[in-house]
């Protein structure tokens, strides 16, 4: 089963990549496929997380970064370490999931606006194509807060 069958997947460019959790076999397609970096924003225990997701990637070569991002309270301290982590990591191929590709559109659209100068609709236009977050109240109000401090 290809990593791309994952729910909500999105490939962004040849290098980055995000999706809802992915299955054992996804992520041995993923590692076949040349992915190097799986960064987890999910919690350890989301719906459909895999009992130790950290050995399996490790095992298949591929480098794990979890950064678990409480779906009712994100905080800017989780998108913090998130960006740092995917500006430590350009050029490598990157796959980015949580349980529903929802956090992960979320910060990589908000990392590409502060960190790499994105315009706000093209850097949000993959999240629009999965959720919107003006249904989740606490992720409208985290968003506009984070971009609203950036302007300042």
């Amino acid at each position: 089963m290809a990593f791309s069958d994952a729910i909500n997947f999105y490939e962004y460019d040849q290098n980055l990549f995000s999706a809802g959790q992915p299955t054992e076999k996804q992520l041995i397609n993923a590692a076949e496929q040349g992915v190097e970096v799986v960064v987890n924003l999910a919690l350890s225990t989301s719906t459909g997380s895999l009992n130790n997701e950290f050995m399996t990637v490790r095992t298949l070569g591929m480098e794990y970064v979890h950064i678990p991002v409480m779906w009712e309270k994100p905080t800017a301290d989780n998108l913090s370490r998130f960006m740092d982590v995917m500006d430590a990591r350009r050029g490598k191929r990157i796959f980015v999931h949580c349980a529903m590709n929802f956090r992960a559109t979320a910060f990589i659209a908000l990392w590409r606006i502060l960190r790499l100068g994105w315009t706000h609709d093209a850097a949000f236009q993959p999240m629009y194509r999965v959720w919107n977050p003006k249904e989740f109240p606490a992720w409208d109000e985290f968003i506009t807060q984070i971009l609203g401090e950036s302007e300042e």
